[in-house]
């Protein structure tokens, strides 16, 4: 076996997202001197990134007071046009912007394509010296004597499905460094592993996801309003029990930015997220704005939506969580490239003055108070009880306690309570206690398949590689996901990688089509028995999302 090669530097990023180029990048603007390292599993950075996106520039104008003249292609359309609709199956409400409490404005923020945004904090990184390293996942975490992490090892290259090496083998590197930062977004691989060793979880409620499915569609110049943002809730989940809702940004050039968003508590498990989105598209009020356009990308990634009660410990011996790895979303504003970008570089900062102290501390120290202390906790707090409000009581009900709640902790009244979480997991119902939701066909014009929506993702995996998608337990899976539950992972997959296969007299076949993997997450997290588990593919192997 060739020996590893090992590469020292002061920091080592993983994951080349808002918050993990932010950190990099205020850590070069506070020490030029500092060896930063910054690992990408995408083919590039920004291919990997998905989001609405509506972007409250607040981070963005700390790091860099003046982005808005530095050819940041975010400045582009600043949202002029703020509306929200109540759906029923054939109608609609406008519920008032007036009535909502004002941290749910848009005022003042942008919308595009956040994908396009990092590729944009990924080429400053660059020039402030950051080494910037896409197509290197992180496949594992090193540690030192005394349990501190050191580094991690990117993953090896040129291994078949059956273990061997191929002619091309390469193994994966070693990046020692004095901090390890983990910023692989919601539901990292390493950081599911780093909370279990550490405990980060003890003293915080279970974090709970979202499954966000997007396309972007050029669409009739005579209907776009640039800026114009418009989020819907009500049907068609309303008739699952489920929750959740759409949205319809208008950015530039005539495109607009549409996808839906379904909470993973669900409890029927014949409901498809991914048929949900396709079902909303034919609501009369968003066909209209769709008819003659045309669909040009797709994809699909969960959402942390714990909120504040559900942020770990952020901080570990040798190295500390940020961004989504650690769950700063703001639910209700559906939005948290802002908060991810700050817990960055609040994460730099206690770095940099560490470091520059002297200081021998096993775990950062004033990273965790900084956060705790910061306008992220002022701004999450706020909205701490939504979604479990909405999870408990329903969407209707539960909307209209989230909305006083909130005006409550606008106003500074009212008790400073946390509603409970429950992981998505658990919330499974057995098949036989619900019925078989019955979808409509695509057409072919608004709504379509999934295996034609993933060839828009541009997803590609190296061939003859092991399957990055590891079943714990084939016999559970049949008797259990499968018998109990009906097969949920051949609906809950909004990109169609795991199939039961039906052969008369033979027992059902589980197959995983992992080329199809869009990096999403959802079979980590909504599996009723844990028994996926979703470890970093061949480098580069993934989605390569253009302009999401």
């Amino acid at each position: 076996m060739s020996e590893r090669e090992s590469m020292p530097c002061d920091v080592v990023i993983v994951g080349g997202g808002p918050a993990g180029l932010s950190a990099a990048i205020r850590l070069k603007q506070l020490n030029e001197e500092l060896e930063v390292v910054v690992l990408e599993k995408g083919s590039e950075i920004g291919a990997h990134i998905l989001s609405g996106a509506v972007v409250d520039p607040k981070a963005l104008s700390e790091l860099f007071p003046d982005w808005r003249d530095m050819d940041c292609p975010m400045a582009e359309t600043p949202v002029t046009d703020n509306w929200h609709w109540s759906l029923s199956k054939n109608g609609k409400t406008s519920i008032p912007h007036i009535i909502m409490p004002p941290l749910m404005s848009n005022h003042g923020c942008y919308t595009g394509s956040l994908g396009n945004m990092t590729r944009w904090l990924g080429e400053q990184a660059e020039a402030l010296g950051v080494m910037v390293f896409p197509g290197f996942p992180a496949s594992g975490v090193m540690y030192d004597d005394n349990g501190a992490v050191k580094g991690v090892i990117t993953q090896d290259m040129g291994i078949a499905e059956d273990g061997s090496h191929k002619p091309d083998y390469q193994p994966g590197m070693e990046i020692e460094a004095k901090y390890t930062l983990f910023a692989e977004g919601a539901r990292g691989s390493l950081t599911k592993g780093l909370k279990a060793k550490f405990d980060l979880e003890a003293n915080c409620e279970p974090q709970v996801y979202g499954l966000g499915i997007k396309e972007l569609w050029d669409i009739d110049p005579k209907k776009h309003v640039p800026g114009r943002v418009i989020h819907t809730q009500g049907w068609p989940l309303s008739e699952s029990d489920t929750w959740g809702g759409g949205f319809f940004y208008h950015q530039a050039n005539n495109q607009v930015a549409i996808g839906f968003v379904t909470a993973l508590d669900y409890k029927n498990p014949w409901v498809s997220p991914y048929q949900e989105f396709q079902r909303w598209k034919q609501h009369p009020a968003i066909r209209e704005m769709l008819e003659g356009g045309t669909r040009v990308a797709y994809g699909a990634r969960v959402i942390n939506e714990g909120g504040w009660q559900s942020v770990p410990k952020l901080a570990f011996p040798g190295g500390a969580l940020i961004g989504c790895a650690a769950g700063f979303v703001n639910v209700p504003r559906i939005k948290g490239s802002h908060t991810a970008m700050k817990s960055g570089m609040l994460c730099a900062e206690a770095i940099v003055a560490e470091i520059e102290g002297h200081e021998s501390q096993p775990e950062l120290q004033s990273y965790e108070p900084a956060v705790r202390s910061s306008w992220i906790a002022k701004e999450l707090k706020l909205v701490q009880n939504a979604e479990p409000a909405v999870a408990k009581y329903g969407e209707d009900i539960g909307t209209i306690l989230a909305g006083a709640d909130m005006w409550m902790r606008t106003l500074k009244i009212g008790l400073p309570i946390s509603m409970k979480h429950h992981a998505d997991y658990t919330q499974t119902g057995r098949a036989d206690l619900y019925p078989k939701i019955e979808y409509p066909k695509p057409d072919g014009v608004i709504s379509f398949d999934r295996l034609t929506n993933v060839a828009y993702s541009f997803t590609n995996h190296a061939e003859d590689q092991p399957v990055h998608l590891q079943v714990g337990d084939l016999e559970l899976q049949k008797s259990s996901e499968f018998d109990v539950f009906g097969g949920p992972s051949s609906r809950y997959c909004p990109a169609g990688v795991y199939e039961w296969i039906e052969e008369e007299g033979k027992e059902p076949k589980f197959q995983i089509n992992s080329q199809n993997c869009v990096h999403c997450k959802t079979c980590d997290i909504k599996d009723p028995n844990q028994n996926i588990n979703w470890v970093t593919p061949e480098g580069a192997g993934g989605p390569n999302y253009p302009n999401m």
